[in-house]
């Protein structure tokens, strides 16, 4: 297992007794609460007990007057308005959640989504000539068009109008000149707004045309915005918590389908099965094929044909995970022959053959592993498409910026970018990253961090502490599960390793025995074996077996003494 850096912040005894008494929590709660910038009673009621009137005004969002206004003026005209989204979750959501919208006002409303291997993300190039054949007179973008200044550009001198909804850090060269644009990177928005997915922007947009919280979309904006790994916090917290919900009990065919196709219909719905089960299945369609049919899924009304749709997301998913084993497999070699770490700060890894479709996952899992900002090139064309993927305290999209001497385009923000680059300027960009990176990174940066709550005794590990820990979910980026520390435990008995290299064993501190389990650990058998005690970084859960509940941690990290 790589090293690893623990974090853990002071504790704030006095304020978190005073939480834990206005609230009536226990000060393990409080301090959590605080650890997460929460730090009065008013705040934290309002983030433990969401409510539909907690999202902030729709009208405070970008140019949401002006967007509106257009967007009336062409309804009542009956004009043709089409809605260009991205490829991914995101993008798929917030095509789904305008065309609801705008079904339910009656108009008709045309939708197109780029393929992502040939034509790539952002407003087709050919954009003009699609909105001509068509006869649209007003282009409303779904989570792109922040940086699609030259088409935009096009578009307006030809008489049509666009509205932006969108929530990428703006191009280098400026803003487009669009009738309305809606992105929380742009100008003043709610604070509450500023971390909203693509999805969440067309949300509030909806919002804003039917004057109503559209509570029954939410199951949709909910999947899209956890799929997008935005901060869960803010505005975002509102749709996961509720949206989570109505996901579980969702009436959309599509859906529905979709759960029972994934095998998790009889289970609660949390943010884990979005990520990771969910989120994919609907990525998979653009990444191995055509995003429509996850679109086609998500807006059908009958069960056969969403049915059938959810069999062929289920079997692109099984394709996407082949491909992207087999790169990953071959990128890990090249890393082993290539990358100096000592040297490397920013990981560029490129081959031929690689499918551009899967480009962001690869970059994804090897940033995890090797903990460096990685960009994953597919070297097929004279023009090169790349995915990056960063960590923590390196804001890659601004790094790309440095390079943009260097580059054909690119986009995105601060953790995930697109880019393209010709193969002659791959060595200087490797080399400019690296120096852009050497300026901003430091040693202790290039530690995978453990952020800890709280250093806990086995016996703070109470019942009704656990239960409390519900009510800080759903859990994701921004609001990360809580994590544990306890130190000077011992084993009790002898660990069993289980299958899927996972380790269950016992700890004890002399008083108290309680089972843990660690996924992927059952390498640190031996060690656990030959420490005289060790200390755990853990989250504690119920484990209910036949009946019976009782605790267990859910081990994160191991560090043995002696």
């Amino acid at each position: 297992m790589q090293p690893k850096k623990i974090t853990i912040p002071p504790s704030d005894n006095a304020r978190a007794s005073a939480l834990s008494k206005e609230l009536n929590i226990s000060k393990v709660l409080a301090q959590l609460l605080i650890n997460r910038g929460i730090k009065n009673a008013a705040s934290a009621e309002k983030f433990l007990n969401i409510k539909l009137a907690d999202f902030s005004d729709p009208f405070l969002l970008g140019q949401m007057k002006q967007a509106v206004g257009i967007i009336q003026k062409h309804l009542k005209d009956k004009n043709k308005i089409m809605i260009f989204g991205d490829y991914d979750a995101d993008g798929i959501t917030s095509v789904a959640v305008l065309k609801n919208t705008f079904r339910k006002m009656g108009a008709d409303v045309l939708h197109y989504l780029p393929h992502r291997v040939k034509e790539g993300y952002g407003l087709a190039k050919d954009i003009l000539n699609i909105c001509r054949e068509n006869r649209v007179r007003l282009l409303i973008t779904a989570d792109c068009g922040t940086a699609n200044l030259k088409e935009i550009g096009q578009l307006r001198s030809a008489g049509i109008e666009v509205v932006i909804t969108d929530h990428h850090e703006p191009s280098a060269h400026g803003l487009p000149d669009a009738s309305a644009l809606i992105n929380p990177k742009v100008g003043a928005n709610a604070a509450e707004s500023k971390d909203l997915a693509g999805v969440g922007v067309s949300f509030k947009l909806c919002q804003a045309l039917t004057r109503d919280y559209l509570e029954e979309e939410l199951d949709l904006v909910c999947l899209g915005t956890i799929a997008d790994v935005v901060s869960l916090t803010g505005e975002n917290r509102i749709i996961a918590k509720l949206g989570l919900a109505k996901l579980g009990a969702t009436k959309k065919a599509g859906l529905k389908a979709l759960i029972e196709s994934s095998r998790i219909q009889n289970k609660k719905i949390t943010s884990i099965f979005v990520s990771y089960i969910l989120g994919p299945r609907l990525n998979a369609s653009g990444r191995m094929d055509t995003p429509d049919l996850a679109l086609r899924l998500l807006l059908t009304e009958d069960m056969n044909e969403a049915g059938e749709l959810a069999k062929m997301l289920e079997t692109l998913n099984r394709q996407r995970q082949q491909v992207e084993g087999k790169i990953i497999q071959e990128a890990e070699s090249l890393i082993a022959s290539e990358v100096n770490f000592k040297d490397h700060r920013v990981i560029v890894v490129g081959a031929n053959g690689w499918h551009k479709g899967v480009l962001g996952v690869v970059a994804s899992k090897l940033a995890d592993k090797f903990y460096r900002p990685t960009v994953v090139l597919s070297l097929d064309d004279g023009l090169c498409r790349g995915s990056g993927r960063s960590i923590k305290n390196f804001h890659l999209f601004e790094a790309l910026k440095d390079c943009t001497e260097l580059l054909h385009g690119f986009g995105g923000h601060a953790h995930a970018v697109g880019l393209t680059i010709t193969k002659e300027n791959i060595k200087h960009f490797r080399e400019k990253i690296n120096q852009h990176a050497w300026k901003k990174l430091t040693f202790e940066d290039l530690l995978p961090d453990l952020d800890v709550d709280m250093e806990l005794s086995l016996a703070d590990i109470k019942d009704e502490v656990i239960a409390e820990l519900e009510l800080l979910a759903p859990h994701g980026c921004g609001n990360p599960e809580p994590l544990f520390y306890t130190r000077g435990l011992k084993l009790k008995g002898r660990p069993q390793t289980l299958a899927r290299d996972t380790l269950k064993f016992w700890v004890t501190d002399g008083k108290k025995s309680v089972q843990a389990i660690g996924f992927g650990m059952s390498g640190l058998a031996e060690s656990l074996l030959n420490a005289p005690s060790f200390n755990l970084v853990y989250t504690p859960r119920f484990d209910s077996w036949q009946s019976t509940t009782s605790i267990i941690f859910e081990v994160k990290d191991i560090f043995c003494e002696g």
